[in-house]
């Protein structure tokens, strides 16, 4: 499995997007629920890009002494822990889908009154969950000699990808800033959304030394030769322009968040959404909250149909093959490969596969998986609105899988409202150039409503009646609940069926009798299936 780097040009006076590359990351799965990745080869990634973007740009005529900012996006919660001396990563990057610290997350919640895992809600915004940063850390400090070793001797920093990277491009060992924006932050669960800063009592609950943690800065300034940093669906939101309250995105890529501008002041969901940070577009400006609801496993289910069951070979196929069909005929697939995220945050939960018959086939099974993403945006869309007051009347998107017509199109059937696709779908760097060209002392980009470019969109309306609508869900809604309490953490002793001391005679007993049986009757003896 991997994922993609990218960096991309645009024009900040029309947004238009001039050059960009792509680079591809490798993930790995040491163990089963593990996720890593390796911090250099991120970098080297980083290098590879900026190197290939700039000849692209000589090739057009456009001269790379004209590029005013440089801003960075990234995934939020992965976990990376480098020695500040040698500038060398002391373990692999722990991905947010990675479910190595369930037994931790399991500990803190029996830890807290009630066995609450929205515990420390009221200052971080987040469950306990296995999805955030400190949990990650937690594991490293617990299990990494080398981690341990130099948070004892003051030589380790925490980051996120943001981090890691800003402190590297800007002098790494030989004075690299150590930083991280306000949203980044405010997914690890040592961040106090209310004051805006690392809160001593989360650090001493998780067992954090503050010292090991960047320094948090808006999302938009200038942080060395570095200008600005957004988490990536914070990206997606500016990117959408989703700067009023009330405004939200939906962004598909290997998991699925939806994203709600609710203004300066925090909501705090009673339907199992996140309360996060959207951004801070400057140093003296007022940060921006949102309400998330975050979906594990989205784009991803296709790697896995493609990799693991190897019944697609690309995501184009996958299409083709849903569309042949036209109808899962009753299939239902919940890829909770990672637990269920929200609005659920049921940690114990696993993929299954349900209602199939013998007419059911691999059509019906990528229609189904299509179907999965849409469902689970569904459910968070429902959350957000109970949460809200004020139900949406449309659905922006964006991300690498809306260039799939066919599930935009079972997202609104599903969703029952429209669903608009931008031109220009990857928004995340949009959002992270618009936040770089807009920093104090840069000042190349006007985020003001009257100077944004308008773009162009594409929509997608309902096409079937609401009563199926409802009926699909409710068979979906279903499917999740059969999910449910599929893993735990406690040991299962693997017994051989010869440890029943009746039932190893019964079946030795058997065996005997039909031995026995062939030798008297000189007859073959053959099984009926």
């Amino acid at each position: 499995m991997c994922h993609f780097l990218y960096l991309k040009v645009f024009n900040s006076k029309t947004a238009e997007l001039l050059s960009h590359h792509q680079v591809e990351i490798k993930q790995s799965f040491p163990k089963e629920g593990w996720v890593e990745e390796d911090p250099k080869e991120i970098l080297q990634s980083v290098y590879e890009c900026i190197e290939r973007t700039c000849e692209k740009l000589t090739q057009l005529n456009i001269d790379i002494s004209n590029i005013k900012a440089i801003g960075v996006t990234n995934q939020r919660e992965t976990t990376l822990v480098w020695d500040k001396e040698t500038g060398e990563p002391l373990y692999n990057a722990i991905v947010w889908l990675d479910l190595r610290t369930q037994s931790t997350v399991e500990r803190l919640i029996n830890k807290t009154p009630g066995r609450n895992k929205n515990h420390l809600k009221h200052k971080t915004g987040l469950p306990i969950s296995t999805y955030f940063s400190a949990v990650k850390l937690r594991w490293l400090m617990d299990n990494v000699d080398k981690v341990h070793e130099a948070v004892v001797s003051h030589r380790a920093m925490f980051g996120t990808v943001d981090s890691w990277l800003i402190w590297c491009l800007t002098g790494g060992k030989s004075g690299g800033v150590h930083c991280t924006d306000v949203t980044n932050a405010s997914r690890t669960m040592l961040f106090n959304i209310h004051t805006m800063d690392w809160d001593p009592e989360l650090c001493k609950y998780f067992g954090i030394p503050m010292e090991i943690l960047p320094r948090v800065r808006s999302s938009s300034e200038i942080y060395g030769l570095m200008v600005s940093c957004l988490g990536d669906q914070s990206a997606a939101l500016v990117g959408q322009m989703c700067f009023k309250d009330g405004q939200a995105k939906n962004t598909y890529g290997t998991g699925c968040f939806l994203l709600r501008n609710t203004g300066a002041k925090p909501v705090m969901s009673d339907h199992g959404l996140l309360t996060t940070v959207a951004y801070k577009l400057g140093r003296d400006k007022p940060a921006c909250y949102a309400l998330e609801g975050s979906v594990a496993i989205a784009g991803a289910v296709v790697r896995w149909l493609q990799d693991n069951l190897g019944i697609i070979g690309s995501s184009e196929e996958l299409e083709k093959l849903a569309a042949s069909v036209g109808t899962s005929y009753g299939c239902y697939f919940v890829p909770a490969f990672s637990g269920l995220y929200a609005p659920y945050w049921e940690p114990s939960a696993r993929g299954i596969i349900c209602g199939l018959t013998q007419f059911t086939n691999k059509s019906h099974l990528a229609f189904a998986a299509l179907e999965a993403v849409c469902f689970q945006t569904r459910e968070i869309l429902d959350a957000m609105n109970q949460d809200s007051g004020i139900p949406l009347t449309q659905l922006q998107v964006d991300g690498g899988m809306t260039s799939n017509r066919l599930l935009m199109q079972l997202q609104a059937d599903i969703l029952c409202i429209p669903v608009v696709k931008p031109s220009m779908p990857e928004t995340t760097a949009l959002g992270a150039a618009m936040a770089a060209g807009a920093a104090e002392g840069v000042s190349v980009w006007s985020l003001n409503p009257e100077d944004l470019s308008e773009v162009t969109s594409e929509k997608f309306e309902p096409q079937i009646n609401p009563e199926e609508s409802e009926f699909r869900y409710a068979r979906w809604k279903k499917a999740v609940e059969k999910s449910m309490n599929w893993e735990t953490t406690e040991p299962v002793c693997e017994t051989s069926i010869f440890s029943s001391v009746p039932l190893g005679f019964y079946i030795m007993g058997s065996m005997l009798m039909l031995i026995g049986a062939k030798y008297i009757s000189g007859q073959c003896l053959y099984t009926y299936i």
